[in-house]
């Protein structure tokens, strides 16, 4: 087979990369290569449903996924619209469970207005006031923001796989990409089918590959990947109206890839205690069996890179040993949302629901890189490390990654063509370049 463009990966990000590139290379063949039988199938459906609010991320350190997702807001809502999927805007709610964490949700407040939030969207309120909106929930004090919404982004993705194809690309599904060489002016992709694809520029959107992606492209060989599974147990129907909005709560190590369960209040109104953050050893290790298979390997990889000092770091030890106390136990995880829900009771949650998978990159010096990584070759463009708010902003940041491929020369598209669907491409880049 052969493409113009060949983007591996099949999730929210290289969709959206297909959605934009079809439409502005209309005479190029764009291929994109997923290893499962259809998209969305990873981390891209098996997550919190939110389109984030930008107000956790530092303007200094996160400006353009901050601007990402502040644009994804007007642009998911859009196009929910158009192709007849939900979109609830219901807010999201920061909990503060003591006076130093009301010290954090000021800095929340101060990094959202910088990342493009109005006075009105977001605020804090008193306990009192919060007992009034949400009467469930007990706190010090919290931050309520009304830009927040909630979607399906499995069935997103579905809908923008079919605008893709209507559009002229193609999707290679079930095939995965096992070697990466060049053959003269090309990229040749081989694929566990044993079929190989020859293509003039590949775009590396792996999620949780993509750092070995990036190895068979010959870069990136001081990153190393882990994974953490998040896990989510669902509440019983008759918690259901227990509380409208989805409530979180201050990070206690935002240094750290560990999370805080959350009250997540789905678009379909099923409520969800999660995720936590089990440390597991394969981006699809959803099952003790591939866990299993995988632990030696993956330990070496990582006892040979910076990854090694991660792993004798005491506390990165004690908070890894918690989130497995969390997997094993199903009190010691929704009691950490019983503190600011009092009434949930651990006993009558009796299902889980689907676990998701990250995959933050260690680098050399053995330090979680808080931002996403573009790692820029001739032929090829690799996007590592994007996780939240990878989802909510993934359309206008992918429109950004395109305009930086073109801009410096590495992969034009045709600048006569503007119209992207409901968007004016140009329109979208200087949405983004506001904050660059």
């Amino acid at each position: 087979m052969n493409a113009d463009i060949a983007i591996i990966g099949a999730g929210v990000l290289g969709i959206g990369m297909a959605y934009f590139l079809a439409r502005l290379n209309p005479n190029k063949r764009i291929l994109v290569i997923e290893r499962e039988s259809e998209v969305a199938r990873h981390a891209s459906s098996r997550n919190t449903g939110k389109v984030h609010a930008p107000y956790l991320y530092d303007p200094r350190k996160k400006r353009t996924l901050a601007r990402a997702a502040f644009m994804g807001f007007d642009m998911w809502k859009t196009y929910a619209g158009l192709s007849g999927q939900q979109f609830k805007k219901d807010g999201i709610i920061e909990v503060a469970c003591d006076k130093a964490d009301e010290e954090v949700l000021k800095k929340y407040v101060k990094w959202g207005r910088m990342n493009g939030l109005e006075e009105g969207e977001i605020e804090i309120l008193d306990h009192v006031q919060i007992k009034r909106r949400e009467p469930a929930v007990r706190c010090h004090s919290a931050i309520f923001c009304s830009r927040d919404a909630s979607v399906d982004y499995g069935m997103l993705c579905m809908a923008l796989k079919a605008d893709c194809q209507q559009a002229g690309a193609s999707f290679v599904l079930g095939s995965r990409a096992i070697g990466i060489s060049r053959k003269g002016d090309d990229i040749q992709i081989r694929l566990d089918n044993a079929a190989t694809i020859h293509a003039k520029f590949v775009i590396n959107a792996a999620g949780g590959e993509a750092v070995d992606i990036a190895h068979k492209l010959g870069t990136a060989y001081d990153l190393v990947d882990v994974h953490f599974r998040g896990e989510y147990w669902q509440a019983p129907p008759e918690y259901d109206r227990l509380a409208s909005t989805s409530v979180y709560s201050v990070p206690r190590f935002p240094e750290y890839p560990f999370l805080d369960p959350h009250w997540v209040v789905r678009a379909d109104r099923s409520c969800q205690v999660g995720p936590n953050a089990v440390p597991i050893f394969d981006p699809y290790g959803y099952d003790n069996v591939t866990n299993i298979r995988e632990f030696i390997p993956k330990m070496l990889e990582m006892l040979g890179s910076g990854a090694r000092r991660a792993l004798f770091d005491g506390r990165f030890q004690s908070l890894a040993a918690s989130e497995i106390a969390s997997s094993l136990s199903k009190h010691a995880m929704i009691n950490r949302v019983k503190r600011f829900i009092p009434l949930i009771d651990p006993a009558k949650f009796t299902q889980k629901a689907a676990a998701g998978i990250r995959s933050p990159v260690i680098n050399s010096r053995g330090e979680f890189e808080a931002d996403v990584i573009l790692k820029d070759q001739e032929k090829s463009q690799s996007v590592l490390n994007y996780n939240s708010p990878g989802a909510s902003g993934a359309l206008p940041f992918c429109a950004h990654v395109i305009y930086r491929m073109h801009d410096d020369g590495r992969l034009r598209y045709d600048t006569s063509v503007d119209t992207c669907g409901p968007w004016k491409f140009s329109e979208i880049i200087a949405g983004m370049h506001d904050c660059v």
